[in-house]
């Protein structure tokens, strides 16, 4: 197989793939392969072309491409094309996500560069000031998990958010995506609120952090924290959820989410006083959360049934998974403490979102509290959110 390469560069216009194609075909050149797009309305297409049994010689070629490309008002570039031998690639998705500003581009190819990454794709959206880069990469000779932990330190130095997937897994099409409630789908954290209501915000916060953090389990902190809750009447609740403030772009999200057929959950170890109220204000699928006892109006300071810690967490996911007919692979978690982690690490995406360390570490990816939109752009939904960025 004798082969050349032609590149086609110029302005977008009814007509260019055609005319290169007829040359090509009229001459008996076997297309082997092309990639074609068309970048703020200017059009590249590079064609690999087999001319062992061309009716011309290559120079007849080329003169017959260079006078279709001046008839088309482009500009056509014809040379020899050697074939590599192709070594099985390791190849990842990587998006960056953050607000728009001058080197972004140079800053995670510069990192990329340094850990002998290969860019095989890259492509750019925007939407208002949040700029999403999505790359396809070829780690090589790279342990890709030693990778993944060191781009994402790395990246987030640079004030960016990062998400890295193995290519295949990120081409599937993702089906349910699961929300924690606190500090993730809403700004707020419930139980410091009604702390505060109740008068013993600084002894809730204190045992707040250390289940965050890992520090202490999850099923003591939460009861040791609602014991502290005993007699506050229930008008609190309804008063601290109508102060709720969700986080930016999540009503947005949701709905294209919704409109794409996504399955959408929230599953928290919060409590179902709000996360139901959620469920319906959000047109949720799923609302799953701590029943906190109420009795003659008020908190009892206990809660009822079981405790949804993060091993809960990951159990109702499986069974959310299972009942809707959607493989581990095609769930999304998006969550920001040490009570998600194992939903985060179980899904096929796995979102650190606004998190601490401890989450981060097991992440795919790391979003920042003013970022959540961009989630659009990692899971494909950006035909709606992100417009080709026009400048």
């Amino acid at each position: 197989m004798k082969l050349i390469a032609v590149s086609v560069y110029g302005e977008d216009k009814p007509g260019i793939v055609y005319g290169i194609s007829e040359v090509l075909a009229e001459n008996n050149v076997n297309i082997v392969d092309i990639e074609q797009t068309v970048l703020q309305g200017m059009f590249l297409m590079f064609i690999v072309g087999d001319v062992e049994k061309c009716k011309i010689s290559l120079e007849e070629l080329e003169r017959k491409l260079k006078e279709k490309g001046e008839e088309i008002g482009v500009d056509v570039h014809v040379a020899p094309f050697e074939r590599k031998k192709q070594r099985k690639k390791k190849l990842y998705q990587i998006t960056i996500i953050g607000r728009d500003r001058v080197g972004i581009v140079r800053d995670v190819t510069k990192i990329l560069y340094q850990h002998g990454i290969n860019i095989e794709k890259t492509s750019l959206t925007a939407r208002d000031q949040l700029i999403s880069i999505t790359f396809v990469v070829d780690v090589r000779e790279a342990d890709p998990e030693k990778v993944k932990k060191q781009l994402k330190e790395e990246i987030e130095k640079t004030g960016l958010d990062i998400v890295i997937q193995p290519y295949e897994i990120a081409k599937k099409q993702k089906r349910l995506i699961v929300f924690d409630m606190d500090s993730t789908l809403i700004e707020n954290e419930i139980i410091d609120e009604l702390a505060k209501a109740a008068g013993v915000e600084e002894e809730v916060k204190k045992l707040t952090e250390k289940a965050m953090s890992g520090e202490i389990d999850f099923e003591t902190a939460l009861r040791e924290r609602v014991r502290l809750l005993k007699g506050l009447p229930v008008e609190v609740l309804e008063k601290i959820y109508s102060e709720i403030k969700l986080t930016e772009g999540a009503k947005e999200l949701i709905q294209a989410l919704k409109e794409s057929g996504y399955k959408v959950a929230l599953v928290s170890g919060g409590f179902t006083y709000f996360t139901e109220r959620l469920k319906e204000e959000l047109g949720l699928d799923y609302a799953f959360g701590n029943e906190l006892e109420i009795k003659d109006g008020k908190l009892t300071g206990e809660i009822k049934g079981r405790i949804i810690d993060a091993e809960e967490k990951a159990r109702i996911i499986k069974e959310i998974a299972e009942r809707e007919g959607i493989s581990e692979e095609n769930v999304v978690a998006v969550g920001d403490g040490a009570n998600d982690r194992i939903m985060i690490k179980n899904a096929g995406l796995g979102i650190a979102f606004n998190a601490k360390k401890v989450l981060k570490e097991i992440a795919d990816g790391t979003i920042s509290k003013e970022n959540l939109i961009g989630l659009a752009s990692v899971l494909g939904l950006s035909e709606k959110f992100f417009r080709k960025r026009i400048e």
